[in-house]
Parts: C-alpha cells; structure tokens; sequence
C-alpha cells in the first residue's frame, strides 16, 4: 500500500516559483498497474521521484506499507531503493562500462543474491523484451532504451524514445507483469496504449490530480 497525504512539492525556475505537485492525496493498493498520465509539467515525474526516494516533498508525508518514506534517513533511503524498488527510465541511465547482462545483474548483486540465481532472472528478464540475443553488447551497440524482482516498479515515459516495434514489446511486458499481480507498476506516460493496459488511470494536471479511474480493459 502506498499512501500520499497531503504532498507538495515546489521548485524555482529562475526567479519564478514553481508548484510541481499542490496538496496530492493518493493511496494504491499493492500489486496494481498504474498509468500516471497528464501533459508535460503536470507533475508525472516529480510524483515518481518521490515515491522512488530520489526526492522529498516540502509539505505532506509519504507511507509504503505504513513506513514513512518522508522521514527516512539516506541509509534508509539506500536499503529502500536497493531491495524493493525498480527504476525504468525513458533515456540511459545504465553503466557504460557493463554489457547489457551485467546492467541488468547489478541491481540483484546490490542486493547480496546468489551468482547463479542473479544470472538466470537476468536472462529471464532480457527474454521477456526481446533482448535475449543482445547481453554480451554494450550500452552504445543498442539502439534504445531496456528492466531484479522489485516489489515497487516505477517506469517514467518507458515507451518514449524507443521505435513502435519495441515499444509495443515493453508495452507487453508491462501488461505481462500487471496481470501477475506480483508487483505494483506505476508508469508515467504519454501513451494511450499504456494507459489502456493499466488497471487504474491517474489524471495529474499543473500538480493537482484531476482524475481517478479504473480501466475496463478489452482481454
């Protein structure tokens, strides 16, 4: 369960303040797939931000399964971001140094896991979106952007700067791991078809949430 009470979150843009979330509240229940939608500026990012523990609001207090993510400390922080969470970026943020299979096992090996199990849930997440065939390649041989067992996984515009072939292969995946029910996806997107594949959809507009529905997916 994840529970936002009351968040804000301000930054400055030159001399101009900006509220990037005004007095948000939310709560998801665990192992949801959630589609966080909205234009760019309406708070899609800093939302997942926070719940990652990458930031921290000015006002209010975040809870995960009734722990305050607010007021952890940065050890705290560290444990958090290393044993139960997920990142999926829209760009880069893998180490160029590390072919493909050693980005994805690293994470796992953060976490103290065993060699042999590391390696055959990297390989079993590398099939799931076609990249089976790319782990000895390194970062700047592929052409876009790639995803441990996170019980929180937080996919910020995953879909955009990938073509529609892979797109549509992590748009799957995604769904995939939804219908499992063994995590809880919160996605920041663009994309209709995402949004069409997630079980809830959350409206976010200049920081305030403006709309909260479930969705009636076509199986």
């Amino acid at each position: 369960m994840i529970e936002l009470r009351r968040i804000t979150r301000r930054y400055r843009q030159g001399e101009s303040p900006v509220i990037a979330l005004n007095q948000v509240d939310l709560q998801i229940q665990g192992n949801a797939f959630v589609a966080i939608v909205g234009e760019s500026g309406s708070g899609k990012s800093t939302l997942l931000h926070l719940l990652g523990g990458l930031d921290k609001p000015d006002e209010g207090e975040i809870l995960v399964d009734g722990w305050s993510l607010t007021s952890a400390n940065e050890k705290e922080l560290t444990q958090y971001r290393r044993t139960r969470l997920g990142f999926v970026f829209q760009f880069f943020n893998l180490l160029p140094t590390l072919n493909v299979l050693e980005n994805v096992c690293l994470p796992l090996q953060l976490q103290g896991r065993k060699e042999k199990e590391i390696r055959q849930r990297a390989l079993e997440l590398l099939e799931m979106v076609g990249l089976q065939h790319r782990v000895r390649h390194f970062v700047h041989q592929l052409s876009g952007g790639e995803m441990h067992q996170p019980s929180l996984v937080l996919a910020d515009e995953p879909t955009g700067n990938l073509d529609t072939e892979n797109a549509k292969r992590v748009m799957e995946a995604f769904r995939w791991i939804g219908d499992q029910g063994l995590t809880t996806l919160l996605i920041a997107t663009h994309s209709a078809a995402i949004a069409a594949s997630a079980h809830r959809v959350i409206r976010l507009a200049n920081g305030i949430v403006v709309g909260d529905e479930a969705v009636a997916r076509a199986e």
